[in-house]
């Protein structure tokens, strides 16, 4: 269970919900039973696809990593094949049902697989190519694309799909701030160590700011949200290298808090206001 890295569910389930909140007709559609099916596919199986390849990939520069150590799981060679089952068993059932979907469902799923798996893995292993790695962070919005259609949704906003991404960006930036020393020790490339600690920060603000821009047609709760992250950010900036990682752990409560707040807001403003 540890290596679906349970206090990160919610960055792809969180979108999920989301989408399922923009795109619903009514609150009856999401009774129905391939939302469920679906929602405990992005809950357990996709989570495990991501950091499953993502763990079988990485060995060599995570191994002499202390937050991949202590904080999150490394998984040694010998398991590899074990890893490798237990993704298929749990994925396949749904590769199965590509064929039942529509057009943009499928697309939405087939470009999540896409991201999720060449993030790590190669031969793209977008993660040791600076800027890729952040461009790649898109496969956390595909959930809500998918899901969006899925209930029935019609012309997704652009705008909108620009400010989730540039939002799962500054995530995955914010995430590799803490690995830029095991990161320069292991001669791998990302954002973080060729942005430099401070030029991260500064890069995950400014893609805040203006993903909350890009969703100021949602309401003031778009800026309201770039504000609390900007403002992490900042806090960030004042703090030494050696402990921005006291503030990553912090992370996944800000952000399933955020989630929370704006899956609401998308449900109240559109069935009871």
């Amino acid at each position: 269970m540890r290596l679906s890295r349970p206090r990160f569910w919610v960055y792809v389930l969180g979108p999920y919900l989301v989408g399922l909140a923009a795109g619903a007709p009514d609150l009856d559609s999401l009774h129905r039973w391939q939302v469920v099916l679906w929602g405990l596919y992005f809950l357990l199986p996709a989570n495990l696809l991501i950091y499953g390849v993502n763990d079988i990939f990485d060995w060599e520069s995570d191994k002499d990593n202390a937050k991949k150590i202590g904080y999150e799981t490394l998984v040694p060679p010998h398991q590899r094949k074990s890893l490798w089952r237990a993704i298929a068993i749990f994925n396949t059932p749904f590769l199965l049902m590509l064929p039942f979907l529509e057009g943009q469902q499928f697309g939405a799923l087939c470009f999540f697989w896409l991201f999720s798996v060449f993030y790590s893995a190669p031969p793209i292993r977008a993660k040791t190519k600076p800027f890729a790695d952040s461009i790649f962070n898109v496969l956390y919005v595909f959930p809500g694309v998918f899901s969006f259609y899925l209930v029935g949704g019609e012309d997704l906003v652009p705008s909108l799909f620009l400010a989730a991404w540039l939002w799962a960006m500054a995530m995955h930036a914010y995430s590799a701030a803490p690995d830029i020393d095991a990161d320069h020790a292991n001669k791998m490339q990302t954002i973080a160590t060729s942005l430099g600690f401070r030029g991260t920060l500064i890069f995950c603000a400014l893609c805040y700011a203006l993903s909350a821009l890009l969703a100021f047609s949602m309401g003031t709760l778009a800026l309201l949200l770039g504000l609390l992250y900007v403002t992490l950010m900042l806090k960030s900036l004042r703090s030494e290298q050696s402990r921005i990682f006291a503030h990553y752990r912090a992370f996944p409560l800000i952000n399933t808090a955020a989630g929370f707040v704006l899956f609401w807001s998308i449900i109240w403003a559109r069935f009871f206001a």
